[in-house]
């Protein structure tokens, strides 16, 4: 995992230079892209990879928040295997590598109209809480993008994302196969249209403003 930090500390350094705004933010949210044909089937891994034709071919499955604090990054979000967890930048890219060894595609999206750093310590508040891996509404479990809901809200009080019908559904229209198989193994339909929120609509909201990616492949 070293040669992944060291690279990042490149990446921003350059960046930082030449683009200041690309530098990573405390508060900010990291989106983590894979082939939208990808599935958790080993045999089926390469032919998935060699599919994926950039972004277009993605299909964005998770959320985080970033906690920038110095020269240490620290990562903010909730998954099957942590729950609701707050831990270093190298266990996130550790726990997102893919079975052929390389990273899925990062993104990088800045909530605007915001106090982020109150969004940060807003979300700690959530750490220890189990993961909702039926991604259903009005529980005490959250799913990645509910705990972002959660943890922004405007100055008013009011969270900044809305519910809405949740999206499974690459660009295409099509049901990826990684959904179908995760949903398949917890024995019920995937919950589609069920309210709630999602990364790959939460990227696409105006709120966020979208960031030169910083890091991955």
């Amino acid at each position: 995992m070293k040669h992944y930090l060291e690279f990042i500390l490149l990446v921003l350094a350059a960046f930082s230079c030449r683009q200041p705004d690309a530098t990573l933010r405390n508060g900010d949210l990291v989106f983590v892209g894979i082939p939208i044909d990808y599935s958790i089937e080993p045999d089926s891994m390469d032919a998935a990879i060699s599919a994926s034709t950039g972004k277009d071919g993605l299909n964005l499955i998770h959320v985080a928040i970033a906690e920038v604090r110095g020269d240490s990054t620290w990562i903010i979000d909730a998954t099957i295997k942590h729950g609701v967890d707050r831990h270093p930048l190298d266990t996130f890219l550790s726990d997102f590598t893919l079975r052929d060894g390389s990273l899925p595609e990062f993104f990088i999206g800045r909530v605007q109209g915001v106090d982020a750093d109150a969004a940060v310590e807003r979300a700690k508040t959530y750490c220890g809480r189990a993961y909702d891996s039926r991604f259903l509404p009005d529980n005490e479990e959250l799913y990645c993008s509910e705990l972002v809901q959660l943890s922004y809200l405007s100055a008013s009080g009011e969270q900044v994302f809305d519910s809405e019908p949740m999206n499974f559904l690459a660009s295409d229209g099509t049901m990826p196969v990684y959904w179908e198989q995760i949903f398949a193994i917890l024995g019920m339909d995937v919950p589609q249209g069920i309210p709630g929120t999602n990364p790959q609509s939460m990227f696409l909201d105006t709120k966020v403003k979208k960031v030169k990616k910083i890091f991955g492949d």
